[in-house]
């Protein structure tokens, strides 16, 4: 009987934990299928393309600790537009949260992600143009990688959010990033009016990279405005960049939306980069979304190009996308 006992007791107990481990998991996942018609000088450029546009992953696993704190692992996998059906580790990270607000250790955004602030975040996609140059903006945002870091991340206080992170690019490495980023949301006359500003430095041997992201967003009822601007200072780079967007979501389920994008660097005398598009964003039924946009651009290579390879180019991107998430 006492073993009887002590053998159910073990099992209820071990049930118990199981339970507890396996009660909060998540997994989510979001597929695209992509079509694109571009219209370019460059003659690799010119023509359709069809593959998987971004493709997720995501399986959470959530648990809270005797002490109140909230523990989650989060582990992504995803693709790119090109894909021929791969997937790599994006994102493979552990937070823990509390009043003291939450701390991020891993693989993970970079903290400016979280509070910048552009032209692109009212658009539901990108029609996926490519310029010749890799050094020129392309939007206001400060680029966020998933290398390795700690991140922490102020509790809201009223409307105000921050963060800060930190990348180590290894013991010999000469490539540490910090970053940081601060939000204010409040409401004013009926509308959500949201100020956001972020910056990044990146540590290199001759000169460090630094950026930084300004923009406002307001919301009132289905129309949403965003006005962004931005810099990318480094070794042969001072960029500066102005972007604004603007959407409408009808009664239909239709979301319209359109863009417009400006850079250029004052070290390239004469480099810009102009985008500006249209997109229409219907939802078909409940986590099914057709997209279809159009971007005209238009690039100049400076008097002190980059590269060889860098050119002017100027077109047209049509893109049809069909977006999946369950």
């Amino acid at each position: 009987m006492r073993k009887l006992l002590l053998g159910t007791t073990a099992l209820a107990a071990a049930t118990a934990m199981s339970a507890s481990a396996l009660a909060d998991v998540s997994i989510a996942g979001s597929y695209e299928f992509k079509y694109k018609s571009e219209s370019s000088q460059v003659a690799s450029k010119d023509g359709t393309t069809m593959g998987h546009g971004d493709t997720d992953m995501v399986f959470t696993f959530t648990n809270k600790t005797d002490s109140g704190l909230t523990l989650s692992y989060r582990y992504d996998f995803t693709g790119a537009i090109g894909d021929t059906g791969t997937q790599t580790v994006d994102e493979n990270s552990l937070a823990i949260s509390g009043g003291f607000g939450k701390i991020v250790l891993g693989q993970d955004d970079d903290a400016a992600d979280s509070y910048n602030i552009d032209e692109m975040d009212l658009p539901t996609e990108e029609p996926g143009s490519t310029f010749a140059s890799s050094t020129i903006g392309t939007s206001s945002s400060i680029a966020s990688t998933d290398a390795m870091k700690v991140a922490y991340h102020l509790p809201a206080m009223g409307g105000f959010t921050a963060g800060v992170s930190f990348a180590d690019s290894g013991a010999v490495g000469s490539s540490d990033k910090t970053s940081m980023g601060a939000k204010y949301s409040m409401e004013a006359g009926g509308a959500a009016i949201t100020l956001g500003y972020a910056t990044q430095t990146t540590e290199a041997t001759t000169k460090d990279t630094d950026q930084t992201n300004m923009g406002l967003k307001v919301v009132s009822g289905d129309l949403s405005l965003i006005v962004s601007q931005g810099t990318t200072e480094g070794v042969d780079e001072d960029i500066d960049n102005q972007g604004a967007s603007i959407s409408y979501k009808m009664p239909n389920g239709m979301t319209v939306a359109a863009y417009t994008f400006k850079s250029e660097d004052a070290l390239d005398a004469g480099e810009e980069l102009s985008r500006s598009g249209a997109e229409v964003a219907y939802s078909i039924a409940s986590g099914l979304t057709a997209v279809v946009n159009v971007e005209d651009y238009d690039y100049k290579v400076g008097t002190n190009r980059d590269g060889a390879s860098t050119v002017s180019d100027n077109g047209t991107v049509t893109a049809l996308t069909l977006k999946a998430s369950f």
